[in-house]
């Protein structure tokens, strides 16, 4: 299963190169606003994408998608939105959320701790694919400010759980993928499109999963 993943878009869609894939994953923030109107033509573009299975989840950006969560969804037909819930793709387990530690005034916000935690406990095991917005603690989490801002409850839930891909966004400083013990982890973020979305081969079968080198995309 070829699995093509961007995250941090900001509304720079028509800017991207998207490769071919069996599975479109946006890791949240499409928009920049939140406001239903800049989700209009971003929803065309997901939707227009010929990628048989389209999977996303909101990020700090995109407001619309808790404020407005119906009139959100009518405008993505056939694509999949996952909020702390889960599906399945041709074998493939998914699970996504678009939680991150608090920060300022955005969308999706919690603060670390106890409420995070209680989202991350329900990540289920057995997953090929987890995507949330923001990073665990660890990988692609050094942005701007000095120290690592992922979220540590996430990172322990995903050391419990044993995802075999685990993607996320939100920091824009620090994409790339990186082999953990049992997970393989990747920042998609496209900085705005000015990264190319990440892409991998997952085995649902084998278990196995790898980033796919972009002259080979």
């Amino acid at each position: 299963m070829r699995v093509v993943a961007v995250a941090d878009t900001h509304t720079f869609q028509a800017d991207l190169e998207v490769p071919a894939g069996d599975v479109f994953v946006h890791a949240g923030d499409m928009l920049r606003g939140g406001r239903l109107e800049e989700l209009e033509a971003v929803a065309a573009w997901i939707v227009g994408l010929p990628h048989r299975h389209k999977v996303i989840v909101a990020g700090n950006h995109d407001w619309c998608f808790d404020r407005a969560r119906d009139q959100a969804l009518a405008m993505l037909p056939g694509v999949h939105y996952l909020c702390d819930s889960g599906l399945e793709i041709d074998g493939l387990r998914i699970w996504g959320s678009p939680w991150q530690p608090a920060y300022n005034d955005w969308a999706f916000n919690l603060p670390r701790g106890e409420a995070l935690a209680e989202r991350w406990s329900l990540i289920p095991s057995g997953l090929d694919l987890l995507i949330t917005h923001g990073p665990p603690r660890g990988y692609g989490d050094r942005g701007p400010v000095a120290g690592r801002q992922g979220c540590a409850d996430l990172r322990a839930r995903v050391d419990e759980v044993k995802p075999r891909v685990h993607v996320f966004g939100h920091i824009h400083q620090d994409g790339g993928a990186w082999e953990g013990v049992d997970t393989l982890f990747a920042n998609v973020t496209t900085w705005e499109c000015e990264r190319p979305p990440t892409v991998f081969e997952i085995d649902a079968d084998s278990a196995t999963a790898v980033v796919v080198p972009a002259a080979r995309a």
